[in-house]
This record gives C-alpha cells, structure tokens and sequence, in this order.
C-alpha cells in the first residue's frame, strides 16, 4: 500500500498508534497487515472503517482499551483479558484483529472456554429466537394473521411475555394443583371409602382438568413454529406422557365396558394413572426455580455422569470388601447380612451418602474400620463434583432471571400503554 507517506497511523476508538509502513506488511495482526496489499481506497475501506488520506489515518471503531491488551502482546508476546471486560466481548475483539484462542494464556483460555460452554445453550436459544423474529416479522409484514399467530404463541410458551400469558399461566397452575391435590387425596383409605358416593363428582373435575391440559398442549402445538422441534422438547413430551393415561382409560371403559373400579384394579392401569403425577414438571414453565435446576442437569450432564462413576466404582471396591470381611472369611458364623456382593453394596450406597437406616450394619473390628472409610470417602466423592455443578446452578440462576426481568419490562410497557 502506498498513498504517499511513508508512517500510517491507526486510529481504534480515538487512540492513535503510528507505524512505519514497512512494519504494517510484517504486522502480527491479519486486520492490520491486510492493509499493505491493498491497492485502492476502496479496499482500504474494506478493511477499515474510514480512511483520512491527507495524513494516512486508518480510523477502526472497536474497543480501544482491548486493542492496547492486544498491542501488549504484539509487543510482549503474552495475551490476557481485559480486566472487568466480558471475556466474550474481548473475544470478539480478537477475532476482529486477526487472533485465536489459542493465543491466550493457559489462565484465560480456560475461563473463556467455562464462559463459552456455560452460555452456548442459552446463547444458541436467544440467537435462534431472534432469527425467527426477524423473519416472523419480515414476512408478515401487513399480515394480521401471523402477528396474531405469534402474539398467541409468546402468550402460551412465555409466562412474563404479557399480562395475558400470566393469566394463563395462573389458570394453569391452578389445574395442575387441583389434579395433584386430587390424585394424592385419592390413595387415602378414608377417599376410598367416600368414593362411592362422590365418583361422578372426581370424574367431572378430573375431565376438565384433562380437558384444559389437552387444550392447551393442542393450541400450542398448533401456533408452535417448528412442528418437529415441539415435539421433541422434554417438558411436552411429559405433558404427552401425563395426558395420554386418561384417555386410554377412557377407550378401555368404552371398549370392553368395565366400570373405573375394575379398571383401577388392573396394575397396568393404575400405574399408567399414576404417571399423572408428571403434571408437577408443568410447573417448570411458570417458576424459575425449576427452570434453573433443569437447565443446571443439561449443562451439567458430564459432572452428573462422573459422580455417577465416582459413586460406582466405590460401590465395587467397598462392597466386595465388605463382604469378604463381615461374611466371607468365616462363612459360619459370619454377618448373614453381608453374604452377597449386591446386598453389600446396598450397605456402601447408604454409608457413602451418610443416610445410615441401620438395617444392616458391620458387626466385625475390621468391617467397622472399613466402615469409617467408606463414609468418609464418600463425603470426598460427593463433594469433588458439586462444586462445578453449584457454580453452573448459580450462572443459570442469574441467565434466567436477567430474561424474566426483560419480559416484565416489556410487560410494564405494555400495561402503562
């Protein structure tokens, strides 16, 4: 690049840095560097922002205090976050300036790879939903019927969209406690002693709250966007699983005309009537407690899966160990309780997670001592994971509340007009 003068000045966010032009070719920076090959104004403005030919200024608008982080290692060779700067943001800026994550140091390529993988999910959501917006809106410009058709969805899928979606939401909380209030109440022995004279009065309640969870489940598959995408959301499925037992029970009456006692007599139904009792996880949707510890197990599957192994292989060791002492080497007159590995690692599982029910416990100096052991490791087992799972419970907590407290926003909007 030559434009008459021999010193260009780069200018990022108003600090100004000036270099000679033969250091521009070999800079370690692509974005800077990239300017030396080109030809035209044109191009120049294809890698800057704006260009003062006069006094060969290169004007970037981006983060100046992230740019002299990145100068100090152009010039040190060592890279590291912007103090009280969002390690995503800084990240962007390097990607801008031509850099890698593998340029930062060890320190701060493992935080931004927590970062990263703690806000992909939630990232990946926003992205998506703001995508389907752009295009909702870009395509039903001066459609009625499809700004309705959103407006209906945000309303069933998003509890604080609308001062609607929370009057929704309350009705539906409403039915889910009604129905669980009901299922409880009908395993009591004095209910089944009443039932008789108030079966049409359940079945009537029990109708309706179907009714109103089939409703519901139906509209919002209808104004749903991606049909295919609905389908496979955990928390509809649960509402599949949760619906579908009535009505099944409702076919057998029709079909083979037994009356609801004979019915609940069978095992098969009575257990397909207890998986009711998934209706509690439709509480997920309108309480922010629940969405965090969901959130925390899908970001947190790998931590759950290594306390699951930790768990395991401490049940192999100590039961195997546990039953050789207390029973296998005086077969006896040794602890019946202990005479299989299985029934031992039952006695490890309730040791390990310090419950102790006392059902069985060693009788023998070496078995006690093992004994001690094995709660004390499990104290150590248990708590090496939770760490990583108590900090991603916390960041969830935080994501999902900075999202409720926009929706109220734009509900407070909407109520004042």
């Amino acid at each position: 690049m030559k434009f008459g003068k021999s010193v260009c000045i780069i200018n990022v966010g108003g600090t100004k840095y000036a270099f000679p032009e033969d250091v521009i070719k070999d800079f370690p920076l692509r974005r800077v560097s990239r300017l030396h090959s080109c030809a035209s104004e044109r191009e120049v403005l294809e890698v800057c922002d704006d260009y003062d030919r006069e006094r060969n200024e290169f004007f970037f608008d981006r983060h100046s205090e992230a740019f002299g982080f990145i100068m100090l290692y152009v010039k040190y060779g060592k890279l590291r976050f912007v103090p009280h700067m969002c390690e995503l943001s800084f990240y962007n800026e390097m990607i801008y300036w031509g850099l890698e994550s593998s340029h930062l140091e060890f320190c701060c390529q493992r935080r931004l790879d927590e970062r990263m993988s703690d806000t992909y999910t939630h990232f990946t959501e926003e992205h998506h939903e703001t995508a389907n917006d752009t295009r909702t809106d870009a395509s039903s410009n001066g459609k009625r019927y499809s700004k309705c058709l959103e407006r209906m969805r945000r309303t069933f899928e998003e509890p604080s969209s609308s001062l609607a979606a929370q009057i929704l939401a309350s009705v539906s909380v409403i039915f889910v406690i009604v129905s669980m209030v009901i299922l409880c109440a009908s395993t009591l022995p004095d209910w089944k002693t009443a039932e008789s004279n108030t079966v049409e009065e359940h079945r009537i309640i029990e109708a309706v709250c179907i009714g109103w969870f089939t409703a519901e489940c139906i509209v919002r598959f209808i104004v749903s966007r991606d049909k295919c995408e609905f389908v496979r959301r955990p928390l509809n499925i649960i509402d599949l699983l949760a619906i579908t037992p009535y009505y099944i029970s409702v076919t057998m009456t029709v079909l083979t005309g037994e009356n609801s006692q004979l019915q609940r007599a069978g095992v098969t139904l009575r257990v397909l009537r207890m998986m009711r009792i998934f209706w509690v996880i439709k509480l997920a949707r309108h309480f922010l407690g629940l969405q965090t510890l969901g959130l925390t197990l899908r970001r947190c599957y790998r931590e759950m899966v290594m306390l699951l192994v930790f768990i395991c292989v401490a049940m192999a060791i100590f039961g195997a160990l546990a039953q050789l002492l207390e029973h296998g080497l005086d077969l006896e007159s040794g602890n019946e309780e202990y005479a299989s590995i299985p029934a031992a690692c039952w006695w490890v599982i309730i040791s390990m997670t310090t419950v102790g029910y006392g059902d069985m416990y060693p009788i023998t100096v070496p078995g006690r001592v093992l004994g001690g052991l094995c709660v004390v490791s499990g104290i150590v087992l248990l708590a090496l994971p939770i760490t990583f799972i108590y900090h991603s419970f916390v960041q969830c907590y935080h994501e999902l509340k900075f999202r409720s407290a926009r929706y109220t926003q734009s509900l407070s909007a909407e109520f004042l007009n």
